[in-house]
């Protein structure tokens, strides 16, 4: 680093990730206590200060692995939180992040390790600082981008219903779906595809699985639900 700025007041730049799952019907957040002053104990995101040699989204990419030991998920910035009074040791600015994972895709031994769990949407509790601001503006983000982005299948397993597909819309969206003309739109998408396997642990007649076909949507990306 130079010296120049030298009188210009320093500020700490952070990440918070918010971390969005999907497991019996409903949109969970991967929280946790604090394990730091200020704020030692209370719920919080998981997050992280920027490094002097990495960007912004490096560094949310890097708290993303270390706290899932998962690459290539879905994840999208949301918004840069710089009131100067939100966190009360210092002058701190955190950029928000949202990730999407499939719940059983992390690794359970990692919750432990970390002191997070999962918690419903709806029952989220008070977070530190205006941790609860940024799940808003990350709720808002996914509403908006959910009838143009296939961003469902980052909370699906490879195979899926179509029930379980719908359970999604309408966790992200906060409301019913009609059932049957979800369905006639979402067998018009061609990258959605079934397949001859029968799900019967979720379905007791037994339900026809689905895939998202990721190469065939790249082809042709003109999404909208």
């Amino acid at each position: 680093m130079t010296e120049f700025y030298s009188g210009v007041q320093k500020a700490f730049v952070s990440v918070d990730i918010i971390i969005f799952g999907f497991e019996d019907s409903k949109l969970k957040l991967l929280i946790g206590k604090r394990q730091m002053d200020p704020g030692r104990g209370e719920w919080s995101l998981y997050g992280g200060f920027v490094g002097a040699m990495e960007s912004v989204d490096e560094a949310a990419n890097r708290v993303l692995f270390e706290l899932t030991g998962l690459r290539n998920l879905y994840m999208k910035q949301v918004h840069t939180f710089g009131a100067v009074e939100r966190d009360p040791g210092e002058r701190v600015i955190s950029v928000a992040y949202c990730a999407l994972i499939n719940v059983k895709d992390y690794d359970r031994h990692l919750l432990e390790e970390h002191g997070v769990q999962w918690v419903e949407l709806n029952k989220m509790p008070r977070l530190y600082s205006d941790h609860n601001d940024m799940v808003k503006r990350a709720i808002t983000l996914l509403r908006r981008r959910i009838n143009t982005e296939p961003l469902s299948f980052n909370l699906l397993p490879d195979l899926f219903t179509l029930t379980q597909l719908q359970h999604v819309y309408e966790a992200v969206l906060g409301e019913e779906i009609d059932k049957r003309n979800f369905r006639k739109r979402i067998k018009s998408i061609d990258f959605i595809e079934k397949t001859e396997l029968i799900d019967k642990l979720t379905s007791k007649r037994g339900a026809a699985l689905y895939r998202f076909n990721k190469q065939m949507y790249e082809e042709d990306p003109s999404f909208k639900l």
